[in-house]
């Protein structure tokens, strides 16, 4: 069913033009959206529309996330290690890759469906996803695609895959990737350059000759990276990166990319791959802030890095904490939480075309218009403010509710999960 926003203030995400527009939405139409004259209202028919007053209210292309992790979903709330992290490869060993190895089908399942919805409800109909379950690898990616395209959100997954749990397990991960690309879009996922040995990484970069796919791999997030790299392979997380032709790749996203200096950002901007931001888990870990210095801003991406779905926060952040550690202002900042639809389209991957977008009740106290833009985008818009959501010309939230699955027993289900996943965690 097509889908008429009447009386809609419509912000065209690029130009940042504002125009009060009818809107018509076609269901995965592929095709430009319509804007209909009031005159052409009466000529449209009766039936097969679905019509939303969107007086007093702002259209725009809805939003993405440029680095998740879905198996970080039921994380909210945890309990504590049983030690206390000292260092950031503590907090991966104590927490993360503890959380990750206790991971079955069904927590799998009730991960992806916390952060499915909470994408959706945010705004976001699109996430890039970097999985890891040590203890259910095979047919992971599956489960996580049914759920997200059961929410209603577009996707572009990949598997995790390091030598530090055995060369068996890596080679399992990288042939769940093989398998995912063969029947979706999706990337080849690394974890970090201190955890994948030149064999895994040959491996991985001929599963990208023979698909045509990029990578997606964690950068430089911390120095212990760096200092690996230089004492094992006499050489910098990039360079090493490069030689396996990943940073070459226009498909490939590199994630955090901080301890990174002025040699790597010239081979990152000379080369084709994207950076994904990801300034709140950054800051909780301690590992310092990605600075954009010397790397194009049209090629940082933003990302939640599994903390949450919400990108008007993610963008936020970005901005204040870049305050101290980047060059960056409002419309810097607008641009790279952008830049997901400029990656996705560039490399033609599918589910983000014009009918996704965002219908926002924002009634602010001040002028809102296309030169002030930016700052009402960093200092008044929120996540609350996100009423409907439209994916590939679906409404799957009216009204700040999920239409597509019962989000009550939706999150019933992901608390048993959670309930027993800790109890394991033990």
């Amino acid at each position: 069913m097509a889908i008429l926003l009447k009386n809609a203030t419509f912000i065209h995400w690029e130009t940042l033009q504002f125009d009060k527009k009818n809107i018509l939405v076609e269901e995965d139409s592929g095709q430009p959206l319509q804007f209909i004259t009031q005159q052409e209202l009466t000529l449209l028919p009766a039936d097969g529309i679905r019509v939303i007053d969107c007086e007093g209210l702002f259209v725009t292309k809805s939003f993405g996330v440029g680095h998740h992790h879905v198996y970080s979903g039921l994380a909210r709330g945890m309990p504590a290690p049983a030690k206390t992290p000292a260092n950031f490869r503590e907090i991966l060993q104590y927490i993360w890759w503890n959380l990750d190895k206790m991971l079955d089908k069904e927590t799998i399942e009730a991960s992806a469906l916390a952060t499915a919805i909470a994408c959706a409800k945010a705004g976001s109909t699109f996430a890039i996803d970097h999985h890891a379950s040590p203890g259910y690898i095979r047919g992971s990616l599956e489960v996580i695609a049914g759920v997200f395209e059961k929410v209603g959100v577009g996707h572009l997954l990949c598997y995790e895959v390091t030598d530090r749990d055995g060369m068996h397990l890596a080679q399992d991960g990288l042939e769940e990737n093989l398998h995912h690309i063969k029947n979706h879009q999706g990337l080849i996922g690394l974890h970090a350059s201190f955890t994948v040995s030149d064999q895994t990484l040959a491996q991985a970069a001929r599963i990208m000759e023979e698909t045509g796919a990029g990578v997606h791999m964690h950068l430089a997030e911390d120095l212990y990276d760096q200092h690996h790299c230089i004492e094992k392979y006499g050489m910098r997380v990039a360079q090493r990166l490069q030689n396996f032709g990943f940073t070459r790749n226009s498909k490939s996203i590199l994630v955090h990319g901080i301890h990174i200096d002025e040699k790597e950002r010239e081979l990152l901007a000379s080369d084709k791959a994207w950076i994904a931001q990801n300034m709140e888990s950054n800051l909780k870990n301690k590992v310092g802030a990605l600075s954009g210095v010397g790397i194009p801003n049209n090629r940082i991406l933003l990302g939640t890095d599994g903390m949450h779905s919400d990108m008007l926060q993610s963008a936020k952040a970005s901005y204040f904490a870049g305050l101290k550690t980047d060059v960056v202002s409002p419309a810097i900042v607008y641009e790279r939480f952008r830049n997901i639809h400029r990656y996705l389209s560039q490399n033609q991957y599918k589910g983000d075309g014009e009918n996704n977008l965002v219908v926002l009740d924002y009634d602010t106290p001040t002028p809102f218009g296309s030169e002030n833009f930016p700052g009402h985008f960093i200092f008044g818009l929120r996540s609350n403010h996100v009423k409907h959501v439209i994916a590939n010309g679906k409404l799957i939230v009216e009204n700040g509710v999920l239409q597509t699955v019962d989000e009550k027993a939706a999150l019933s289900f992901t608390r048993e999960q959670a309930a027993r996943l800790w109890k394991k965690l033990g």
